[in-house]
């Protein structure tokens, strides 16, 4: 990952969740499904899913660090990538281990991923705003 600007980075790191995804998804669909109770498939579930969710989610920030220059949008795409590891991460934990105790790191995941969201929302709303130099001349 060297070398890589923060856009590309994102697109990468993306990519690969996402393709792990597909790949965790199909894991579940049919080695699983004889292997885990019904509750803990769907907890397997929901891991993947998130991790689909998220994985594209890194693919529009790198699309929006380019498009939105200087917005510091990159700390989304981390905390993206913080939330797959503790709210996908415990959760596969919890289903493939049996340890529960692991769903209670599962809510500081979704903080982070909340906060991804907001993140970019706010960096992309933010570069829309008039700015205060053309307010001043008129500009808006």
């Amino acid at each position: 990952m060297v070398g890589l600007s923060p856009s590309q980075r994102f697109l990468v790191i993306g990519s690969i969740l996402a393709g792990c995804g597909v790949a965790a998804g199909a894991f579940g669909a049919h080695a699983l499904k004889e292997i885990l109770d019904a509750p803990m498939l769907q907890v397997f579930e929901t891991a993947t899913r998130y991790v689909m969710y998220h994985a594209f989610g890194l693919c529009i920030v790198s699309w929006a660090i380019d498009h939105y220059p200087g917005q510091d949008l990159e700390k989304s795409g981390w905390l993206f990538l913080l939330g797959i590891l503790l709210f996908s991460g415990s959760l596969y934990v919890v289903s493939l281990g049996g340890i529960r105790w692991m769903g209670a790191v599962t809510p500081i995941g979704g903080l982070a991923f909340m906060a991804g969201w907001i993140l970019l929302a706010w960096g992309v709303w933010r570069k829309t705003l008039p700015s205060a130099t053309s307010r001043n001349r008129g500009d808006a």
